[in-house]
Order: structure tokens, then sequence, then C-alpha cells
């Protein structure tokens, strides 16, 4: 019997989980988006990734949450301003055995999952995409992810074991932890020293970093992260 995962969200990061895990014969996958030309192109021509990886996967793709089966996993990856509303639309999907696992950017999004769902997987991801048009994504980087237990909802690791087996074996390298906090902060730190600081000068991240007073208000801010998590009890990842 198949496996049936569905993925929350099919923009870019979405899609290149989709696409890969649609790629195994014992998985079925089902992928929910609000873009009705992006589900059209799918379920039309398929899903095409191009670039790091390249290949047409077929899959259900709709923008109605009610055409959507029971499913074992879901794989929650909108922007983290959609999670709840996302999770009010598909939350019927996952039942008593189910678990939903988050690749989200930030924090707080296993917290509003877990309203919903009994069992969440903690997990950030470094694998990187953009939307080319609808139906068909680029695949930028083929990075790592990092999954694990939600400690508050006592999530088996098993489920956590079997979700990063089956993305792993459809080509995305999904390590498996007891605790992926520092994995996630380690993400966050980055985002939350890099990002503002390129969006307010304009400048991508390599050259802000040569630049001494960027650099220095880089490392600035990924001490003051650092601090935080060891506050926390956090040990970041690498």
């Amino acid at each position: 019997m198949s496996t049936k995962v569905c993925i929350v969200g099919c923009g870019a990061i979405g899609s290149l989980f989709g696409a890969h895990l649609a790629k195994l014969p014992d998985v079925e996958v089902h992928a929910y988006d609000v873009s009705k030309e992006h589900t059209k192109a799918i379920n039309e021509r398929g899903l095409r990734i191009s670039g790091a990886a390249d290949f047409t996967a077929k899959l259900h793709a709709t923008s109605d949450a009610k055409e959507i089966p029971p499913c074992e996993f879901g794989i929650i990856a909108t922007k983290s301003t959609h999670t709840r509303g996302a999770m009010e639309q598909t939350a019927h999907v996952f039942g008593e055995s189910s678990a939903v696992c988050s690749v989200q950017n930030g924090l707080g999004n296993e917290e509003i999952i877990a309203e919903h769902v009994k069992y969440v997987i903690r997990g950030t991801t470094f694998p990187a995409g953009h939307v080319i048009e609808p139906g068909h994504v680029g695949f930028d980087i083929n990075g790592d992810t990092w999954i694990g237990p939600y400690e508050p909802t006592k999530t088996p690791y098993a489920m956590v074991e079997k979700l990063a087996e089956l993305i792993t074996r459809g080509g995305m390298k999904v390590i498996p932890l007891q605790d992926v906090r520092g994995a996630q902060w380690t993400k966050l730190i980055f985002n939350a020293s890099t990002n503002p600081v390129g969006a307010l000068t304009l400048l991508h991240h390599g050259a802000a970093t040569r630049l001494a007073p960027t650099g220095a208000l880089f490392n600035a801010l990924i001490a003051e992260g650092g601090a935080v998590a060891k506050a926390l009890g956090i040990t970041l990842h690498g």
C-alpha cells in the first residue's frame, strides 16, 4: 500500500519535496496550493524540476483541500505568515496517526501546526529553488534537511525516521535527529543576520560580508543570536 503524503504549499520548496517523493513507486503525493494556475499545470503536464536535478513528476495537485484524501504525512512549506490559514484548510487530511512536518523558516510554525494535529515534526531545510512558471520549478541548491520530533507532541521517532527515509530515497537528503533545534536555530540566525542587511543595503551576501561596516554588523548579529540560543540551552549545528 502506498504512503500518502500531502504537500501544503507547493511553491518552490514544496514542489521540490513533492516532486522527489512522487518519484517513488510506494508514495502517493497530493499537493495543495492556492495558485490554481500552478495546480492546473501540474495536473496537465506534471511537475517539472530543472537545475540541480532534471525530471518531471506526476502527482495530484489541487487548490481545493476537500479533494485531498487522508494522508499519513504532511509537509508544510508555506510562508510562515500563511501557516495558520493553510492548516485550517487542510487539518481534516491528517488523522490520529498522521504526522505533519514543517520545513519553513523561522520559529513558531510547529506550535500552530500542533493546534490541529497530534504529531508534529520540526524541520529545517537548506535546498533552494524558484518558480520559473506554473508547473515548473528551478532547483538551485541541493542542500541537506534535518528533521526531528517537535517535543511537546511526543511524536514517535519512528515516524521521523520513516519520513526521512522516504524523502532521502526520493533524492533529497534528510537527516533525522532526536533534537533538531540546533539546526533550526543555525538557519534562523543566519537568515536573521544576513537578510536584513542585504535588504537595507541592496548588497548580496558575499558583497556585504566583504565590506568592513556590514561585515562587522553581520558578526555582531550572529554573536547575539548565538548568545540567545546558548541561553536557551540550544547547541548550534555545525
